[in-house]
């Protein structure tokens, strides 16, 4: 028995060893739900690359922005020139303004690096090294300036450098400075200063936190101060909501929508939150999560982020699922340097780069065209149109999750629940699927309603019945009669101290019985991992290996088996190495026994309705380790306090054995190595 075990226990180290393999990211890619990139066509491809003389306006030099008004014009902010240049839909130069007249005298911009068009024309500019705004008519005549605020606001020492800027419906003008981090500025329809909306919130580590709270004044008037970052770009949507930009590393919002009193109400149902790549890819040139620098707005409720860290474009619709992405850094046309700011034309992407100064057009593909229309139809209501475009999307990617809740939104909206359920499965999304099974669900119920009463009634009579049996037989005195090792398990699984005292001096319990319990464990753990309800099933169908359950559940029982004989021999112990598998085989029974139901259970109940699956699981194991703690206790003839010091030491020689394992198969095959080297040397020179 005990060279069984030994070759277990070997066998157990040896799979768990074994360590999982990282997918790598394509081009274009989207993330499954498991977060990892799979490649996916590509969206958008490039149309053109425009640069001044494309235009006869010269050499652009270093643009900060570019804006495409409702009127379908075009204006990029040409810093380096300090002018801003107007185009046609066509991307042909309208105009290029360079100054105006200013009260009579000639006036022009320092560096502007922001600009903005209402639907009435208007142009504005955020000067920024005039620390100004400046208001110009659609033939950009001056119309006012609007100059840096005076205001009780504003905190000593503020540095009013316009970067940004942008107009609402009611003429209220949002402007984004660098250096603000208390948020963006807010101007009235006059030019006043209204105050700030939309604070980033502090994010530091508790560690410096910490060495503040114990430096000195001085010392900590050197240190790094916990102030939220800036806002780098805003775009104002169709609706008024303000989209924001905030070049934060490793933030799970660096996007965020404002209402009008500041607060982020954008939607983040995806698989992760709209934050570029997901996690942080701490290998490459570009190690680190996304850094956007600017945001804009699309139809049908997406938008779109720029990532200049590594000069990708992630597109998300209104709930922050991840559509697509495209571009990247490079010397390769479509690709950039330094990217600085992107437009939505139509349906046509424009990206500004700042060092390459050029402007690159880009036109989506057949598959970002039904991308966008899939999206758009849903958002418009237009379900059918919608659940064709996705179908069409499926066709050209067959992984792309998104398509499948697409399709099952449309099929719920029709009323045919049954397989919207299997699109929300095969898109991972437990929310809407929850939705759909909710109303399957009551449908079932309300057509079969006799059936299901008739089966209630039958399965309450049943167990009527067998508790009057069981009455019965207690009264003749049949029941101590037929007590014998079969049901030794199950009586101590309710009667502990009666139970482990009788399997260990009346010996009624057996090691076959007890190595079966472990068997069956490891089965209801392959069911309940494989076959438990898609609501509470988070398991990678493609890592489900049974073999696991061999390293997660006989492993540690060998362990602990192992560590507490080993441990409680100097301990004066009284248990055998065949009670301690036998006591501790018995603990596991609830686990058995709560497993089945509660996965048939987890099959008819929807995402809101968990609480009681959970329950379950934390019965069954504080059921399992009261009994480890009381046949412990049994077995060896110990104290309360004696056995619990005794469990928490079994973990820590757990440890020590596993420490011990890996260094032995470590120096195992360093020495194998080292004989198969001497081996071939040998061959060689003989």
């Amino acid at each position: 028995m005990r060279r069984i075990i030994a070759a277990l226990f070997i066998v157990m180290l040896l799979i768990g060893a074994a360590a999982p393999v990282t997918a790598s990211a394509s081009d274009t890619y989207n993330y499954s739900y498991w977060g990892h990139p799979v490649p996916s066509p590509n969206p958008y491809t490039l149309d053109r690359v425009m640069v001044g003389a494309d235009w006869n306006v010269g050499s652009l030099s270093s643009p900060q922005d570019v804006f495409v008004g409702q009127d379908k014009q075009v204006y990029i902010a040409d810093t380096g020139n300090n002018r801003i240049i107007v185009l046609n839909e066509q991307l042909q130069a309208e105009a290029v303004i360079q100054g105006f007249d200013n009260n009579g005298k000639k006036d022009g911009f320092n560096q502007p690096e922001g600009v903005f068009s209402d639907p009435e024309g208007h142009i504005y500019v955020a000067d920024t090294q005039n620390r100004r705004l400046v208001e110009l008519d659609d033939k950009g005549g001056l119309l006012r300036i609007v100059k840096e605020p005076q205001s009780t606001l504003l905190r000593e020492g503020f540095q009013y450098t316009p970067v940004k800027v942008a107009v609402d419906k009611a003429q209220r003008i949002y402007v984004v400075t660098r250096g603000s981090y208390e948020g963006i500025m807010e101007f009235d329809a006059d030019g006043g200063f209204n105050g700030f909306i939309g604070t980033n919130r502090v994010k530091f580590s508790p560690v410096d936190l910490f060495w503040k709270r114990i430096s000195t004044k001085a010392q900590r008037q050197q240190m790094e101060q916990f102030i939220p970052l800036e806002f780098n770009n805003l775009d104002i949507d169709g609706d008024g909501f303000i989209y924001t930009s905030t070049s934060e590393e490793n933030s799970d919002r660096p996007i965020k929508r404002l209402n009008p009193s500041g607060v982020d109400i954008l939607r983040s149902k995806g698989y992760f939150p709209p934050k570029g790549d997901n996690g942080t890819l701490e290998t490459g040139s570009s190690p680190g999560s996304s850094i956007f620098v600017d945001v804009i707005a699309d139809t049908g409720g997406m938008f779109s982020a720029l990532d200049a860290k590594r000069g990708r474009i992630f597109t998300y619709d209104k709930d922050g699922n991840l559509l697509y992405e495209f571009g990247g850094l490079g010397s390769q046309q479509s690709n950039f340097r330094t990217p600085s700011a992107i437009e939505i034309l139509g349906d046509r992407m424009l990206v500004l780069d700042k060092d390459n100064n050029r402007l690159s057009l880009f036109k989506p593909t057949r598959y970002g065209t039904e991308i966008r229309e899939a999206v758009s139809s849903l958002y418009g209501g237009k379900t059918e149109q919608s659940a064709a475009a996705w179908k069409q999307v499926l066709q050209f990617n067959g992984n792309f999750d998104v398509a499948y809740i697409g399709i099952g939104k449309s099929l719920l909206k029709k009323g045919d629940n049954r397989e919207a359920m299997t699109y929300f499965k095969l898109g991972n999304n437990r929310e809407y699927y929850s939705e759909a099974f909710k109303r399957y669900r009551k449908d079932v119920v309300l057509q079969h309603f006799g059936t299901l009463v008739l089966v209630a009634a039958l399965l309450a009579a049943c167990l009527i019945t067998a508790v009057k049996l069981s009455g019965r037989m207690k009264a003749k005195g049949q029941y101590y009669q037929e007590f014998g090792v079969i049901r030794n398990p199950f009586y101590t699984m309710l009667h502990p101290f009666n139970g482990f005292w009788e399997m260990k001096y009346e010996h009624k319990g057996r090691i076959k019985v007890a190595l079966g319990i472990v068997a069956a464990l490891v089965i209801a753990a392959i069911i309940k991992r494989q076959y438990s309800g898609f609501v509470v099933n988070f398991n990678n169908p493609e890592q489900l290996n049974s073999l696991n359950e061999l390293k997660f559940i006989v492993l540690p029982f060998l362990l602990w088996c192992v560590a507490n004989w080993s441990l409680t021999t100097l301990m004066d112990g009284e248990g055998k190495f065949k009670e301690i598998v036998m006591a501790t085989a018995y603990a596991l029974l609830p686990l058995v026994i709560i497993y089945l139901p509660q996965t048939l259970y987890s099959n008819m109940i929807t995402g809101g309705e968990t609480a009681f699956y959970y329950l379950l699981d934390a019965i069954a194991m504080l059921w399992f380790v009261w009994l480890l703690f009381t046949g412990t206790m049994t077995v060896h003839q110990y104290s309360a306090g004696k056995t619990l010091v005794t469990m928490l030491l079994t973990l820590l020689v757990m440890g020590i054995i596993i420490f011990l394992g890996v260094l032995f198969f470590s120096m195992l095959q360093q020495m194998i190595s080292f004989a198969i080297s001497i081996y071939k040397e040998i061959s060689f020179r003989v």
